[in-house]
Formats: structure tokens, C-alpha cells, sequence
């Protein structure tokens, strides 16, 4: 690998690059996706579908943990991005030796937190009755391996940044595909239940971290940190915190969403609908997959060529995010809708989640073709390190629209109110983000 090949973030067609950059993230985060949504059919038919609402309890606490480092990655990613656009390479390396400390520090913080008030958080976040024990089991155990998803969740950020998607993209594909073998040797071969499904997820994660660690000590590395680069820098913290508070914002609304979309459905529908919404979020993670790809393939050239001053490129680079992800979205749309009780059967034979879940997943989808505004845009503001819009637009569709609608609904609607607040959230918020990216362009992007 040529040391300056992030240059070619600068130079290259933007519609060839934004494919060369969506197309590996895409495939990682398919392959992750699928991971998780092959890991709920395994643990749904060799468990059971309480395990299936137990995994789901433990999601929000470790995914926030983990967001933790992902935020930082992104955050400092931003800055890396422009800094390698505008040649001041010093800033990249302190930066990324300035993640790497911040990184360990929170997230083994949180996971001394998480495992003192193990018994307080499970319930909070829908793990009740049935569902408490197993929901224990899977905790702890995943628990300590999140740092070392953090940290590779980090690291994952800063090779996009360094304009290398495919190493990128093998840095999630790894742990993926070693999180489905160690499922079926230690769930049904060796028929540990939910301590399998655990370790299996866990030990994944040190799959991902040691490959970014070979990655990053290797010649391939475009930033050679030393130990002078882990000192701590105020004003590269500020910039970090200030851009990577926009990810870790929008995960703790996702795990607060968590939190009382468990309650909400375990009151209305007890186990059962808590277990159908595992299944309708695993296929939002999985379906989802090219859109948020081309999300992730965007930010560093947006970044880049921000810093660089090309904002033609940068206009560019907006409107064919847009298309592409707009496209894409029109098709998942378009699968969800003709088979909705054909994916739900591969994760349960349970009458009571078949009867129900195929409904309710139509309505989850309903607005899929439109939600690629929301993410290109708010994507935008935080590659070019415009952290408050960014957090803003981030936070409108959970945030600002999703959780009040989840309470209010109900009310009126029952159960039905809770799944109809999904595509009302998205067309709402789209709305606003699709304002305030047409007035940025407008304002901003001059040559």
C-alpha cells in the first residue's frame, strides 16, 4: 500500500470512489448484519424464543458500551479525514494515538459499571419474568469482551479514514463468520445454551481486535503512531468528544429505545412480542445493510475533499450518496413488503410470533425508500466537523420524534400505535434533515 493513498480520495471520479468505498463497507456490514440474524435463528430454534427476547434485553447495554469506541473512531475519523485532506499528517497520528487511550479508558469504566449493577440493569430494560435468567447468563459473559469490540469498532473507522475499505471490511467480515462456527460448536454441538451463544459473540469480538492490531502494526498502516501519540490532547479531546457525541447520542437513544420498546411490548404482549421485536430489529440491522454501507463509504470522502476545499466534489459526493442509498432503499422496500411471513418463519415456529410479527414488520418498513436523506445528511455535518447540526439531525428521528410517539401512540392504538411510530419517526425526520442539508449546500458549498 502507497503511504498517500488517501490522496485518491481527493482525485478520483467521485460516483467510482463512492462505490470502491460503499461496496467493502457494504459487504462488512452485511456480513455482521447476517451474523446477527443467523445467531438469532440459531439461538431462537436450538434455545428457544425466550432466548431470543433475552438477547435482545442484553443489546442495548453492551451496543452502548461498543458505541463508546465507535463513536470515537467516527469522531476522530472526522478529524483524521481532514487533517490527511489539508496535509497535516502530525494531527492524524496524535489523534489516532488519542482514541486509542480514551477508548480503553471509558469502555473498561463502563464495563466495571455494567457488571456491579448487573441485577438493576437487565430489568430495566425488559429483561423480566422468563426472560431474566437467561437474559443474566448472556450478560456477563458478552460484557467482557466489549472492550475489545470498542476498541475494533475504533480502528475499523480509522482505516476507512485512511482510505483502505477493504481491510475495513475484512475487520468485520472475521468476527462474523467466527461468531457463526463457534455458535453451532458450542450451542449445539456441545449444547451450552445461552453461555455458548455468549462466548461465541465474545470470542469474536478478540477476532476482530487482534486482525486491527496485526493491521495497525503492520507495514500496510498509513498512521504509525508511537508511545508520545497516546498522551492526551485537550483540543483534539474537545474535537473527538464534541463529533464522536453525536454517535454515542444517537446509540444511547437506540438503547433507551431498546429500553422502552421491551417494556411497552412485554406489557401489551408479554414474552412474545418482546421476542417478535428481536426479530423485526435483526432485520433492520440486516436489511439495511447496502444503504448504511454507502452512509459509511461517504463520510471520508465528504471529509476529505471538505478539508481539501473541493466543495464541487463534496456536492457531488452528497447527491450520489443520495441516489445510490435512495435506490437501494426502494428495493429492501420492496423485498420486506412481498415477504414478510417468509423471514419471520426462519427465525421461529412459535404460532403466536408468526401470527402477529409479519404485520408489524410491514409497518417497521413502510418508510424505507425516503430514509435515505436522513442518513446521508446528518452523516454530512458530522464528516465535516460540524458536531452541533450533526447531533441534531442524528437525534430527530429516535430523539426528538420516535420516543414520544412509542408513548403517545399506544395510548390510542394499542400495540399497533407502537410499530406505526416507526415509519411516522422516519418521514418526520427526513422532513427536517432534508431542510437543513438543501440550506448547508446552499450556504456552504461555493466554490
Amino acid at each position: 500500500m502507497k503511504p498517500n493513498q488517501s490522496d485518491a480520495l481527493g482525485t478520483d471520479a467521485i460516483g467510482s470512489l463512492l462505490v470502491k468505498q460503499a461496496l467493502p463497507a457494504s459487504i462488512g456490514i452485511l456480513v455482521m448484519s447476517l451474523n446477527v440474524v443467523v445467531d438469532t435463528i440459531f439461538v431462537g430454534n436450538w434455545i428457544g424464543s425466550i432466548a431470543i427476547a433475552a438477547i435482545n434485553v442484553v443489546l442495548p447495554v453492551s451496543f452502548f458500551i461498543a458505541a463508546l469506541g465507535m463513536a470515537i473512531g467516527i469522531g476522530g475519523s472526522s478529524i483524521i479525514s481532514r487533517a490527511l485532506g489539508s496535509s497535516n499528517r502530525a494531527r492524524a497520528l496524535k489523534t489516532f494515538g488519542n482514541q486509542i487511550t480514551l477508548t480503553l479508558l471509558l469502555t473498561v469504566a463502563m464495563v466495571i459499571f455494567g457488571l456491579i449493577f448487573i441485577n438493576d440493569l437487565i430489568p430495566a430494560f425488559g429483561g423480566k419474568g422468563d426472560i431474566f435468567e437467561p437474559a443474566k447468563i448472556y450478560y456477563r459473559i458478552v460484557l467482557y469482551g466489549v472492550p475489545l469490540l470498542a476498541l475494533s469498532m475504533m480502528g475499523n473507522n480509522v482505516i476507512r479514514a485512511e482510505g483502505k475499505p477493504k481491510f475495513a471490511m475484512i475487520a468485520m467480515i472475521i468476527p462474523s463468520i467466527g461468531n457463526l462456527l463457534l455458535d453451532y460448536i458450542l450451542i449445539y454441538i456441545f449444547d451450552m445454551g445461552m453461555a455458548g451463544a455468549a462466548w461465541a459473540t465474545t470470542i469474536s469480538y478478540s477476532l476482530s481486535f487482534f486482525y486491527i492490531l496485526y493491521y495497525f502494526l503492520s507495514d500496510k498502516a498509513e498512521l504509525k503512531i508511537n508511545w508520545s501519540h497516546f498522551g492526551l490532547d485537550l483540543s483534539i479531546l474537545k474535537e473527538i468528544s464534541a463529533l464522536g457525541f453525536v454517535t454515542l447520542a444517537r446509540q444511547a437513544v437506540v438503547s433507551v429505545t431498546y429500553l422502552l420498546m421491551n417494556n411497552i411490548l412485554f406489557n401489551f404482549g408479554g414474552e412474545a412480542s418482546v421476542a417478535a421485536y428481536g426479530i423485526i430489529g435483526r432485520m433492520l440491522m440486516f436489511a439495511l445493510f447496502p444503504v448504511l454501507g454507502v452512509t459509511q463509504g461517504f463520510l471520508p470522502i465528504a471529509g476529505y475533499n471538505y478539508g481539501a476545499n473541493k466543495y464541487k466534489r463534496v456536492r457531488e459526493s452528497i447527491n450520489k450518496a443520495i441516489l445510490y442509498a435512495g435506490g437501494l432503499g426502494i428495493l429492501i422496500f420492496i423485498l420486506i413488503m412481498s415477504f414478510p411471513a417468509a423471514i419471520t418463519s426462519v427465525f421461529t415456529n412459535d404460532p403466536d410470533i408468526l401470527s402477529e410479527t409479519p404485520h408489524y414488520m410491514r409497518w417497521v418498513f413502510a418508510a424505507t425508500p425516503i430514509i435515505a436523506i436522513q442518513l446521508i445528511g446528518s452523516a454530512y455535518f458530522q464528516a465535516i466537523g460540524k458536531a452541533v447540526p450533526a447531533l441534531l439531525l442524528t437525534l430527530t428521528r429516535q430523539g426528538f420524534f420516535f420516543i414520544p410517539l412509542i408513548i403517545i401512540l399506544p395510548y390510542y392504538l394499542g400495540e399497533l400505535g407502537v410499530w406505526i411510530s416507526f415509519p411516522v419517526a422516519d418521514i418526520l425526520s427526513t422532513i427536517v434533515t432534508g431542510y437543513f442539508l438543501n440550506r448547508e449546500i446552499r450556504k456552504t458549498l461555493k466554490e
